[in-house]
């Protein structure tokens, strides 16, 4: 939680952090590098947990929400990681939110006749929403 938050490609300074996401061109859980832009790549929901039924690619949002979302929501819950409402609410959350994700950062379309995922929200929106409004005095777009 007291984290600094860095935005660099910079080798040398992404060598110095202890979690590099989504840059670096490296997956290594046991290094804490969650990068899917390898050509290798193709990781899914199920290829990391065998008891899940989800194939979509994931990105690095997904590989952060794998390895990290049920010890989040079960110490945000006050339950253990493997109480039904933790694994539910996973479940949930990965189909209805982050799958959503996965596959635009990896250009899934949601369907060839019957969707493959549920389209509930964009990242583009959510990002959007962050950005300064065109006529805020105020153009900072770091800000959000």
């Amino acid at each position: 939680q007291d984290a600094e938050v860095v935005r660099t490609r910079d080798p040398q300074r992404l060598a110095q952090c202890d979690v590099v996401v989504d840059v670096g061109g490296e997956y290594d859980p046991e290094r804490h590098r969650y990068d899917h832009h390898q050509r290798s790549f193709t990781h899914s929901m199920r290829s990391l947990r065998p008891d899940k039924p989800w194939t979509t690619k994931l990105s690095s949002a997904g590989l952060v929400y794998c390895h990290f979302g049920s010890q989040i929501l079960a110490g945000l819950l006050g339950q253990p990681e493997d109480s039904p409402v933790v694994t539910a609410l996973y479940d949930k959350l990965y189909e209805c939110f982050v799958e959503e994700i996965d596959a635009t950062d990896n250009g899934i379309a949601q369907a060839e006749g019957e969707p493959r995922y549920a389209l509930t929200t964009t990242l583009s929106a959510r990002v959007g929403h962050l950005n300064p409004r065109w006529n805020d005095p105020n153009q900072d777009t770091e800000v959000g």
